[in-house]
């Protein structure tokens, strides 16, 4: 799996299959994909960027489709809990997954200027700290890495 966010690529296709993983997995596991969490999820897939949850719940409240803080949070631990999002610690902000449905520990770049993210793969029970955690017999069950940088258009932007 390659990296997804800073690069061109078919924008419309990863969102409609983005959606359509979702709306398979809920409709397979008899979950509700509500109106509201298609659209949260809708909204994360297009702006490829972290965003928080009073951004998304200007969007919802823009749209009729609630203003209260809880329906954003809400849609988003449903998706974060169900693989199709992933909350960017450092940010305190969310991101749609860009491998939903497959068994992965993401890495993201979060750029510092646009705060455009980028997801790519990782094996947590490879490297230092799979080794680390084998060591001390500590069973990995989540992990979050986050790196912040420059994106390629913010570093082109810096340099003209």
């Amino acid at each position: 799996m390659d990296p997804i966010g800073f690069h061109a690529h078919d924008h419309s296709h990863c969102i409609s299959d983005g959606i359509a993983v979702a709306d398979a997995h809920c409709r397979a596991n008899g979950l509700q994909f509500t109106p509201v969490r298609r659209r949260v999820l809708e909204i994360l897939l297009q702006a490829h960027r972290a965003m928080g949850a009073y951004d998304l719940l200007d969007i919802l409240r823009s749209e009729g489709l609630g203003s209260q803080p809880p329906i954003a949070y809400r849609a988003l631990d449903f998706l974060v809990k169900n693989g199709f999002a992933h909350k960017i610690e450092r940010l305190n902000a969310f991101v749609a997954c860009s491998h939903p449905g497959d068994d992965h520990a993401p890495v993201f770049m979060i750029c510092r200027t646009c705060n455009a993210v980028a997801e790519a793969p990782s094996q947590t029970s490879n490297g230092r700290l799979g080794a680390a955690a084998r060591e001390a017999g500590f069973l990995i069950e989540r992990t979050v890495m986050e790196a912040e940088g420059l994106c390629p258009k913010c570093q082109a932007d810096d340099a003209s």
